[in-house]
């Protein structure tokens, strides 16, 4: 009871994508439970899909508040059910995940060094109608010396089920301490699918014949980098992202949930 009442109390502020659903629920959600100013808030609601769940948790990164989504998309992976009532209980059960995100350093044929953080991967994807050319390096040491592909991502295990699965990437467990390094449509090396790394592990690619073959960067879809000549991702243990989910339905149950439907 002590709990529900120091939730009840607590400062909730709500964020909603443009779907309609999303804006009624917005509605709906803060006629009921007010609505906290950025700078007193203790806790973020986020109505939308998983995109919109990504967009929260960046913009939420710098108040370092946890993060508790609801899903009015389309998938939800990374959201809790919908429902006006009850949501100060629902909050105090809820159990929290910290995840850590990518680190992107991409430059550019022109010399631009553009930072950037992913949740769920860093991706190069070519530009034009002709495969990528990639060097890969990890931690400095040469891999594979040329990997002709339409692209390649670095996953964390949060983002495994997302653009990395569709890729036929692995599923990673919450908790594993490795990275996912897949190709998208690799030709060359013929049988090469993709490689698990170590969190620690610092991934370099170096784009081959880039004028002819031009490669663009991506990061969570959100910054994106063209005419890339080089990229290179690492966890970044300093920056800590907080979901909260309602117990029984965390990120590890669901990333292992996924590999049986």
């Amino acid at each position: 009871m002590g709990m529900t009442r120091r939730m009840q109390r607590q400062r909730i502020r709500f964020t909603a994508s443009r779907a309609p659903a999303a804006v009624a629920a917005f509605e709906l959600l803060t006629a009921a439970y007010g609505q906290a100013d950025v700078r007193s808030a203790e806790v973020i609601v986020a109505l939308g899909g998983d995109g919109f769940m990504l967009q929260s948790l960046h913009a939420a990164h710098g108040q370092r508040l946890p993060v508790y989504g609801m899903n009015c998309g389309t998938i939800g992976f990374l959201m809790n059910a919908y429902a006006v009532e009850d949501l100060p209980e629902r909050l105090a059960a809820a159990e929290e995940t910290l995840i850590n995100p990518l680190s992107m350093r991409a430059e550019n044929a022109r010399g631009k060094v553009t930072s950037a953080l992913a949740i769920n991967e860093v991706s190069l994807l070519r530009q034009g109608p002709q495969a990528a050319k990639l060097r890969v390096l990890i931690d400095g040491r040469e891999r594979l010396e040329e990997l002709v592909c339409d692209g390649a991502l670095v996953a964390t295990p949060a983002g495994s089920t997302a653009y990395n699965y569709s890729a036929h990437g692995p599923i990673l467990p919450i908790g594993a301490d490795v990275l996912a390094l897949t190709a998208m449509a690799a030709f060359r090396p013929r049988r090469w699918r993709g490689a698990l790394v170590p969190s620690s592990a610092v991934v370099r690619f170096e784009v081959i014949e880039g004028e002819k073959r031009p490669v663009m960067a991506d990061a969570d879809s959100r910054s994106s980098v063209r005419d890339v000549v080089s990229v290179e991702v690492r966890s970044e243990p300093s920056v800590r992202h907080r979901l909260l989910f309602d117990p029984g339905h965390g990120l590890e149950e669901r990333l292992i949930g996924e590999q049986f439907v």
